[in-house]
């Protein structure tokens, strides 16, 4: 069976297929030419990530594909519900990129924390003098408190980490239920139970940091907006290494602009690949190219996940 992994897999995923007796190619083809390359060289699984989609219409015009793989966790880029229907298999790897995700969002808390971001951009042309009480302000993360808006696998990966730091951790969820948190401690695991809570607003307030961990809304609307700028302590400092569009971007500048928000990481944008320029030249955003995936310790994991769901599903071939 032939594989076409468009937005790339890893070495271990791609070997441990092919020792499986699948044909995996890895050839990048353009979105508009996909349903034709799928055609023409017998390809019956797709494998993706973020920049590759599988809608309706490259599913209706190739009626031998098996197979759709997302290599990550949110599948927004696939019409999974009609490529179910169509009696497709549709997988993803929720577990094997949470650490790195998680990892991303505390580097990006600790530089919005000490303006990392923004000085790093003036160092080299301005007065030493000046930028040094320019950013005089920065503040700890240690007791502070930090929302996590979606408590899955990533925002539960992400509690571990803040509550390692010191942080207090709110965890908010559509389910009320308890999670046990483990806290890896000089070689051993401190666990902490922390209850969820099912409503946002009543919480924003007691937040010093959020970041968010839900996937886009299936009726398109945002999570955060002025409705819920409003009602954030001042100051407060947001991270979204989610999904582009849960947060209003014009919502978001002008809390940034009259300093309810005193920063925010973006690592995912409403119209990716070409994020709104006052987003990227904004100073008080820190922003990164949806890399909250991209380690190597998590591709590899990635495509091992893959490759483990293909075989199990499909049989050895070899």
């Amino acid at each position: 069976m032939k594989i076409l992994a468009n937005d790339g897999i890893s070495v271990v995923g791609k070997q441990q297929l092919e020792a499986a007796g699948y044909t995996v190619i890895t050839e990048k083809v353009a979105q508009e030419e996909l349903a034709n390359a799928v055609n023409e060289q017998g390809i019956e699984m797709i494998l993706v990530r973020s920049a590759t989609t599988v809608r309706k219409e490259v599913i209706d015009a190739c009626p031998n594909l098996k197979l759709i793989g997302r290599g990550g966790v949110g599948m927004d880029n696939i019409d999974v519900a009609y490529a179910r229907e169509k009696g497709l298999t549709v997988i993803n790897t929720p577990a094997s990129s949470s650490q790195s995700v998680a990892e991303l969002v505390m580097g990006h808390l600790f530089s919005l924390s000490r303006f990392l971001h923004d000085s790093y951009k003036n160092m080299e042309n301005g007065d030493f003098s000046t930028l040094k009480k320019n950013y005089a302000k920065g503040v700890e993360l240690r007791g502070k408190t930090i929302g996590i808006v979606g408590f899955g696998r990533i925002g539960q990966s992400l509690a571990s980490y803040a509550l390692g730091v010191g942080m207090n951790v709110i965890a908010v969820d559509q389910f009320e239920y308890v999670a046990e948190i483990k806290v890896p401690v000089g070689g051993n695991d401190v666990v902490v139970a922390i209850k969820t809570v099912t409503d946002l607003k009543s919480v924003l307030g007691q937040m010093d940091y959020i970041s968010l961990h839900v996937p886009k809304q299936a009726d398109g609307s945002a999570v955060i907006t002025a409705n819920e700028f409003a009602l954030m302590k001042k100051g407060v400092r947001i991270a979204n290494a989610a999904r582009g569009g849960v947060i209003d971007e014009k919502d978001l500048i002008v809390a940034l602009d009259n300093g309810t928000v005193a920063g925010i990481a973006l690592d995912v944008f409403e119209n990716e690949p070409n994020p709104k320029k006052e987003l990227l030249s904004h100073a008080k955003i820190a922003c990164t190219p949806h890399i909250g995936a991209a380690t190597s310790e998590a591709q590899d994991r990635i495509g091992e996940e893959l490759a483990q769901l293909i075989i199990g599903q499909f049989g050895n071939k070899a």
